[in-house]
């Protein structure tokens, strides 16, 4: 009797110091992000944007105001300085800006190549933002893909798609994969899409490869298990990354996929841009290899 007596008081001692709190989101002040890359054999791309408050409407206006105008942006490859030139694209009603070569200044513009090391430099609203990137070599390769039929409890309309990956001796080696379903559809990074050889140095070996996410989409339309459809042809990139860019995709989709986790533990995003900008400059020395899978 007593224990429970002494149980009850307690309990009601801890529900009486219970205190309503009330939490403020901070409105921080917007920061540029920044989406740059170059692979082999493409020109520079550069897509710049502000940031936005956890906690504001996205719609189509406000992801075009996002978008950052009229900067200067210059990229070089240790040789040659190359000032990008923006471009504007309409997809659906909303315009989307981006930096590339200047097809009116082809003297000094340049694709990316294997082995060569990149300099990005941001200029605007008065500030300089800087970062640097290599094209790695294309050192670890996919030998082969094929596909198979999927678990006996699976819908035998899916497939899976195998490939068969060889390591180079020596630790270093980073990779980030794309998908493609068919020709005329962009290529779509897996949900874990970058990698290390931590385990699998110096080694070949079979994996699956999943089916690249689309991230604007919502999280219900995404639910097919990695799993490919029977009459896909699919198209796999394998892209060579250094080490930056390897820590930056690695820190984001891991905190891309504990967002409404309330038990996820908090990351930090590792980018490569000065100043404090958000986001990465990444370098991709890239491999295509395709299969068809009847139907």
């Amino acid at each position: 009797m007593n224990r429970i007596l002494g149980f009850l008081i307690f309990s009601w001692l801890f529900i009486s110091c219970e205190k309503d709190i009330q939490l403020q989101p901070e409105n921080a002040s917007a920061k540029l992000v920044v989406d740059a890359q170059i692979e082999t054999g493409q020109p520079p791309i550069v897509i710049l944007s502000k940031s936005l408050n956890y906690f504001a409407e996205l719609n189509g206006n406000a992801l075009t105001n996002s978008f950052v105008r009229n900067a200067n942006v210059t990229v070089s490859n240790g040789t040659t300085t190359h000032i990008l030139k923006e471009y504007g694209i309409v997809n659906n009603g909303i315009t989307y800006y981006f930096y590339t070569n200047d097809i009116a200044n082809p003297a000094t513009a340049f694709l990316g190549e294997e082995g060569k090391q990149y300099n990005l430099q941001i200029s605007v609203d008065g500030q300089l933002y800087n970062a640097t990137t290599q094209i790695p070599l294309l050192t670890k390769k996919v030998d082969s893909l094929w596909w198979k039929k999927p678990p006996l409890n699976v819908d035998t309309t899916f497939a899976i798609v195998m490939a068969r990956v060889t390591d180079p001796a020596g630790l270093g080696n980073y990779i980030r994969y794309f998908t493609r379903i068919g020709t005329n559809n962009i290529f779509l990074p897996g949900g874990n899409s970058v990698f290390d050889d931590q385990i699998i140095d110096g080694t070949t070996y079979d994996i699956p490869v999943s089916a690249g996410v689309d991230r604007n989409r919502p999280p219900s339309s995404l639910d097919s298990s990695g799993y490919f459809y029977r009459g896909d042809t699919v198209t796999v990139k394998f892209a060579n990354i250094d080490q930056a860019s390897y820590n930056f995709w690695n820190t984001w989709e891991f905190a891309f996929q504990s967002i409404g986790n309330p038990f996820s533990s908090p990351i930090k995003v590792l980018g490569n841009i000065s100043n404090n900008a958000l986001g990465a400059f990444s370098g991709y020395s890239t491999q295509f290899k395709t299969v068809i899978i009847p139907k």
